[in-house]
């Protein structure tokens, strides 16, 4: 699955954020597919630069953002601010004594 999520860069204690488009099993830091954005936390305020087109072809395509990211959107009103679709879990399991 292809998920758009946060790389660190930066020095260390200063931290700066790449959002990218990677697939789920790469690392943190690891190969990405394309940059969407920047995000710097230590700015005051925090400074957010996405490229709105990317980042909505990326998720009509079926990108899923983790929660920063979708919280990132979210302020920089790329998608609206919905409740999230239930987290799909298994079956339930029924022990059988018998």
């Amino acid at each position: 699955m292809v998920k758009i999520r946060l790389t660190r860069m930066g020095d260390k204690k200063s931290p700066f954020y790449r959002i990218v488009v990677a697939d789920e099993r790469a690392p943190r830091d690891g190969r990405f597919i394309d940059i969407v954005g920047t995000y710097d936390p230590l700015a005051d305020p925090a400074v957010v630069k996405i490229d709105a087109e990317k980042a909505k072809k990326w998720l009509a395509n079926g990108a899923q953002p983790t929660d920063t990211v979708r919280s990132l959107f979210v302020q920089q009103e790329i998608i609206p601010a919905g409740k999230r679709p239930p987290a799909k879990t298994g079956k339930k399991k029924t022990d059988k004594e018998g």
